[in-house]
């Protein structure tokens, strides 16, 4: 089944599992250079490899990435940096949130760049290690969420000026480039202009040596006229929008990277009249043929497709029917002749001609691909490919 490793994940052979996630190298890669050539020579992709590299895996995607010449990582936490840094991953890596000054000492142990969240964050960094910690300082535009205010540019200057804090970046977040409405676009150019405002003041002061990044996913493929330092591609590093319906201004060519796949357990006949499932939600008004899965929501498939789901089983595209379980689920096997015990079922990924991506699984879940992916548990075992 695999062994498990120093820094604590357990990577499974996959497919012995009864539930288990494929990574595909080569799309990755594929993707990676399709970022790479919109962003431009000058400007270093990022990867966002925070939650668990939206459940791929941060591990392997890392190591895949690093072997590519990735030298940049952003993560949610501290957790998520060491993790890294166990895993032989080097180069920058940067917490894009808040971390308690109880676990400052972890970031000079494991050398990780954090985000400034307001200026007296950066005064309680600077008071507890001076420049041992590198510092990024998050910039707000117009998200409204962490950052000194663009218009502060005053504050901002302060950061430098702690004692010994030492600054290597300086970046904000798009709130809405993922749409390509009027005022959609009105309002991103804006935050850029914004964020455009405080490099400019800084460098007017004398101030340089500094990273600079804005665009995520969106703003690389909607805004790919705009060039900074680093770009810091989340969804779409991983071959998704975040909605079926997404359109974008660049031409890019996107693989998924992700399968999930699991095993029927057992076939069998439900009678015509009879309920199956918790709270008997779903009845058979035929004889129906049924697969039971091993795979529930605590595997990441949503309880909510319940009785709407979908998989592919021997090629064909089968109904999840009933209540979905925490560690199994029922499809409708009868439209797919010959489904026995042990074979593969696949919930997200292709086989004979059909296929299922992320964005079907969120759209008939009523969220986003990126929730989806963030909440594959761990339990699936990672499998690259």
């Amino acid at each position: 089944m695999g062994e498990t490793d120093e820094y604590g994940k357990t990577e499974r052979a996959g497919r012995t599992d009864r539930a288990w996630i494929e990574v595909d190298r080569g799309n990755l890669l594929h993707n990676v250079s399709e970022l790479q050539r919109i962003c431009g020579g000058k400007c270093a992709l990022m990867p966002a490899v925070k939650a668990n590299a939206y459940g791929h895996g941060d591990v392997i995607v890392s190591r895949i990435l690093q072997e590519a010449g990735i030298q940049d990582y952003c993560v949610a936490s501290v957790d998520e940096g060491i993790r890294l840094r166990r895993a032989g991953i080097s180069g920058q890596i940067l917490i894009l949130g808040y971390t308690h000054p109880d676990a400052f000492p972890e970031l000079k142990d494991y050398r990780l760049t954090q985000t400034a969240v307001d200026l007296d964050y950066a005064g309680k960094i600077s008071a507890y290690y001076g420049n041992s910690i590198a510092v990024h300082v998050g910039v707000d535009t117009g998200m409204h969420r962490l950052g000194i205010p663009y218009d502060r540019t005053d504050l901002v200057e302060k950061v430098w000026a702690l004692p010994g804090i030492r600054v290597t970046g300086v970046f904000s977040h798009l709130c809405v480039s993922d749409g390509l409405t009027e005022a959609e676009d009105r309002y991103t150019r804006e935050q850029i202009k914004r964020f455009d405002h405080v490099t400019e003041y800084l460098r007017a002061k004398g101030i340089a040596g500094f990273q600079t990044h804005i665009q995520g996913s969106y703003g690389i493929l909607n805004y790919p006229e705009y060039s900074y330092n680093l770009a810091r591609p989340g969804i779409a590093l991983y071959g998704c929008l975040s909605s079926a319906a997404d359109r974008v201004r660049a031409e890019v060519s996107l693989k998924p990277v992700l399968s999930l796949k699991a095993r029927v357990a057992c076939v069998k006949d439900l009678p015509a009249g009879e309920a199956a499932g918790y709270g008997l939600t779903y009845t058979a008004e035929t004889v129906r043929r049924t697969a039971i899965v091993t795979a529930g929501y605590a595997d990441g498939i949503p309880r909510s497709l319940s009785n709407r789901g979908q998989a592919i089983v021997r090629g064909r595209k089968v109904p999840v029917i009933g209540r979905i379980c925490m560690d199994q689920l029922t499809l409708d096997v009868t439209d797919a002749p010959g489904v026995s015990s042990g074979d593969e079922v696949i919930f997200i990924g292709e086989e004979g001609g059909n296929r299922l991506t992320a964005e079907d699984m969120a759209e008939a879940a009523g969220t986003i691909t990126n929730e989806i992916l963030s909440r594959l548990g761990n339990r699936p075992g990672r499998l690259e490919v």
